[in-house]
C-alpha cells in the first residue's frame, strides 16, 4: 500500500504513555444496578467477545443481571484523556494509522459533501491494555472498537500483531482495512443507522438481534470497500496483492472461520459479524461499485 509521504490526521489521541492503569476499572466494581463483577467474569466477557464477536460490555451486562444491555463499567478515579497528538516520525505504525485516518477523511468528506451533508471527522485513540471510553471500559481483548458515544475509534496496535501471527492476515492493506471498518461504523452513526437498528435490537429476540448486527457489520465492511474505492480512484494507493491482504483479512475475522478455530463448531444463530463469505462479498462491493447505496444491507434478500 502507497502511504509514506501522504497527509496524516490531526484526529489522533495518544494515549500509550499512560499504559493499562489509566482509567483502568477496579474489580469488583457494581456495573448499573446489578451484583459485583469480578475478574474472573470480566475474563469471560473478553474471551466471549474474541470469539463470538459479541461486545463484551453487553455480556458483562449479563453477568452483573441488566439484561444484556450494554453497561458502562464504573472507573477507578483517573487521569484525563490526553490531548490529541500528532504521530512522531519515529513511530512507523502509528504513524500509517494517522496516515489512512486522515485518507479516510477526505474520502467521506466529499461523499457526504456529494450528498448535501457535512462529515464530521471521528478522533482515533492509540492505547495499551485498556482506557476509559464513554461506552465503558476499553480493554484490548476486545480488538478495535468504535464507540459512538463519544466518537472515537479505539486501538491498541498490539492487534496487528494478532492479525498477523495468529489470524494469519498480514499485509498494511488489511490493517487498513480495519481502521476504515471502524470508521464504516462512524459513518453509520453520523447518518442515524446505528441508532435504528439499536432501537430495532431491542424489540425482537436474540437471534433476530444478532441478524441485526450481522446486517450493520456487513454494512461497515461495504463502507470500508467504498473507501478503498475512492482512495485508489484519487491516489492510487493499491499495490500489487493489496486486495488479496484485506480479502484475506475478512475471510479470517468471519464469524465461521473464528468460531471453527477456537471451539471446532460452528453456530450461525449466534453470528454478530457475518460469515467469511460474506465479509469478503461485502467488502468487495464497496470497493467495485465506489458507492454508498450499494451498501443497504438491510434491504438485501441475501447476504
Amino acid at each position: 500500500m502507497k502511504w509514506e509521504g501522504n497527509r496524516q490526521s490531526s484526529n489522533v489521541e495518544d494515549r500509550r504513555d499512560g499504559g493499562a492503569e489509566a482509567g483502568a476499572a477496579m474489580p469488583g466494581r457494581r456495573l448499573g444496578g446489578g451484583r459485583g463483577i469480578g475478574i474472573g467474569s470480566i475474563a469471560i466477557a473478553l474471551l466471549a467477545g474474541w470469539i463470538f464477536g459479541v461486545n463484551p460490555l453487553t455480556v458483562l451486562g449479563l453477568l452483573a443481571g441488566d439484561g444484556g444491555a450494554p453497561v458502562a463499567v464504573q472507573q477507578a478515579p483517573a487521569t484525563s484523556p490526553r490531548p490529541a497528538v500528532h504521530t512522531p516520525a519515529a513511530d512507523p505504525l502509528a504513524a500509517f494509522v494517522a496516515t489512512v485516518l486522515a485518507d479516510t477523511e477526505d474520502v467521506w468528506r466529499a461523499q457526504f459533501q456529494a450528498g448535501g451533508q457535512a462529515y464530521r471527522d471521528p478522533r482515533l485513540v492509540l492505547f495499551r491494555g485498556s482506557t476509559p471510553t464513554a461506552c465503558g471500559q476499553g480493554q484490548a481483548a476486545m480488538g478495535p472498537f468504535y464507540c459512538p458515544a463519544d466518537e472515537k475509534v479505539y486501538i491498541d496496535l498490539a492487534f496487528y500483531d494478532t492479525l498477523r501471527q495468529r489470524l494469519g492476515a498480514p499485509g498494511d492493506f488489511a490493517q487498513a482495512y480495519v481502521i476504515a471498518h471502524e470508521v464504516g461504523h462512524h459513518v453509520q452513526h453520523l447518518l442515524g443507522i446505528s441508532d435504528k437498528v439499536q432501537a430495532q435490537r431491542q424489540r425482537v429476540s436474540p437471534a433476530q438481534a444478532n441478524a441485526l448486527s450481522v446486517r450493520l457489520e456487513l454494512q461497515a465492511d461495504c463502507l470500508a470497500g467504498v473507501w478503498a474505492h475512492h482512495a485508489q480512484r484519487s491516489r492510487q494507493i493499491l499495490e500489487q496483492g493489496d486486495l488479496e491482504e484485506a480479502m484475506n483479512a475478512a475471510a479470517k475475522i468471519g464469524d465461521d472461520a473464528l468460531q471453527q478455530a477456537s471451539q471446532g463448531t460452528v453456530v450461525p444463530e449466534s453470528f454478530t459479524h457475518g460469515s467469511s463469505a460474506q465479509r469478503m462479498r461485502w467488502f468487495r462491493r464497496g470497493i467495485d461499485g465506489g458507492r454508498m447505496a450499494d451498501c443497504n444491507s438491510f434491504e438485501a434478500r441475501t447476504l
